[in-house]
């Protein structure tokens, strides 16, 4: 849960407005008492009758009385709003919840709370509170939820302060609000090992020592409780005490998520897009990596990076992995299309890197495209590409053309450079695809080995 921001909206009447400010606050039932008062007032004079004057009176002192009493209240009403979670998936729900305490010593009338919220989140919440005694508060609370990711502003809190009669409504604005991010959909992953691909903190080759011959091992000093196993005994006999080869550091996996987002890599909008399921996807790889121990970064078509701990992305264990994730859902909540044609940028930040797995969600290529995506996969441990079909995304399924000539010889393309190339038709699951790449993945190792013996 998070705390969201507290203020107070203070009913006390100030210079600037004055009677102005009193007399817009009147309802259209108020306005009708008023005009129908000076009307009979009108009448009276016209006609001489002196009761039909007092009546004209009547009708047109009580809304101006109305409106005087509701500007000149002095109570003050202290506002609170905490979402629950503060960041919540596309297409789930959050709760907001709705303090208010009468910090004045004077009882409240009728209050009337209204919050704001865009559109696409749902009808603004409006609640009625009673009589709030001095000291005293009230809980009110409703649901938010949309379908697309972005960051979404909730607030600032509106009182309206109104008469019994229903004469005038005055309204008080809280000046605090708070952000509702909305992330992108995750699914679950099934653990995989993409043909020989370490863990997070790596097999033998992923290691800083491990590969280290046994003359390049630094020995140190035994410790009491070494175990005995690791007595280097050249070095041993060398300085004429007891010396123990130091322990394997491992070194953390490293996997880069790459994430297309040209514009005019993708068609169609709304949460079933093809670029909406990309995002999904790069989101879901990213979380699952995480779990895995894996260090990871989040890479963009025009070369942007998410700041992480080092060149090498995020990294931890606990909450740290839970606070790495957030803040790249964060990013990816409001990521939009970017105005760049190639994917030039992204194979420079590639090529200046190191071995590592490397996963791209991307769109419709051309030739020039795909050819810088092949080169990609020469500074990487593993690569696995998953290419949305453009033609299942803009069309309906009857109208899809028989032979996919220029996807098909795209993915080609990426399979020679030494990808896992595949497919995305429109409405495929993404842990379908997932296992299917390791299967093809391991199967190219199992011939890889084949071939070379």
């Amino acid at each position: 849960m998070s705390a969201g921001g507290t203020g107070q909206a203070d009913a006390d009447p100030g210079e600037a407005g004055g009677v102005r400010t009193a007399l817009a606050g009147l309802t259209t039932r108020g306005r009708s008492f008023l005009a129908a008062g000076i009307a009979a007032a009108i009448c009276a004079y016209v006609l001489g009758q002196s009761d039909l004057l007092r009546v004209g009176l009547l009708l047109a002192s009580l809304p101006l009385i109305c409106a005087t009493v509701v500007y000149r209240t002095r109570y003050r009403v202290a506002g609170t709003r905490r979402l629950a979670p503060a960041r919540v998936p596309a297409g789930s729900e959050a709760r907001v919840h709705l303090r208010m305490d009468n910090v004045s010593r004077l009882p409240t009338g009728l209050l009337m709370l209204q919050d704001r919220v865009p559109y696409v989140l749902g009808p603004r919440p409006r609640f009625v509170l009673d009589r709030v005694e001095p000291g005293g508060r009230r809980d009110v609370s409703y649901r938010v939820r949309s379908d697309l990711r972005g960051r979404y502003p909730l607030g600032p809190l509106q009182l309206r302060l109104t008469d019994p009669f229903g004469m005038c409504e005055l309204t008080r604005s809280f000046s605090t609000y708070d952000t509702l991010t909305v992330i992108p959909r995750v699914e679950p992953l099934a653990p995989v090992r993409f043909g020989g691909e370490a863990q997070g903190y790596g097999d033998g080759r992923q290691r800083s020592l491990a590969l280290a011959g046994e003359d390049d091992v630094i020995p140190r000093g035994y410790r009491y409780g070494d175990d005995l196993r690791r007595v280097h005994w050249r070095s041993t006999a060398r300085y004429g005490e007891l010396m123990v080869r130091r322990e394997e550091q491992p070194r953390r996996s490293r996997c880069t998520v790459l994430l297309d987002t040209r514009g005019g890599a993708y068609e169609g909008a709304g949460p079933d897009s093809a670029f909406e399921w990309a995002v999904s996807a790069a989101a879901s790889v990213l979380v699952h990596m995480l779990e895995r121990g894996f260090s990871v970064r989040l890479l963009t078509d025009s070369g942007s990076v998410v700041p992480g701990e080092g060149a090498d992305g995020y990294a931890g264990s606990g909450q740290e992995t839970a606070e790495a994730a957030g803040l790249m859902m964060d990013t990816l909540a409001v990521i939009d299309h970017s105005d760049g044609m190639g994917l030039s940028r992204a194979y420079d930040v590639l090529r200046a890197g190191n071995e590592g797995l490397l996963v791209a969600f991307l769109g419709d290529l051309d030739e020039e495209q795909a050819a810088t995506i092949a080169k990609m996969s020469r500074r990487s441990g593993g690569a696995v590409a998953f290419v949305l079909d453009p033609d299942t995304w803009v069309r309906e399924a009857t109208d899809v053309p028989r032979a996919g000539d220029r996807h098909a010889e795209r993915l080609r393309m990426l399979r020679d450079a030494g990808w896992t190339a595949l497919s995305v038709p429109r409405g495929a699951a993404l842990n379908a695809l997932w296992q299917q790449a390791d299967r093809e993945r391991s199967g190219l190792a199992v011939m890889s080995g084949e071939a070379a013996r």
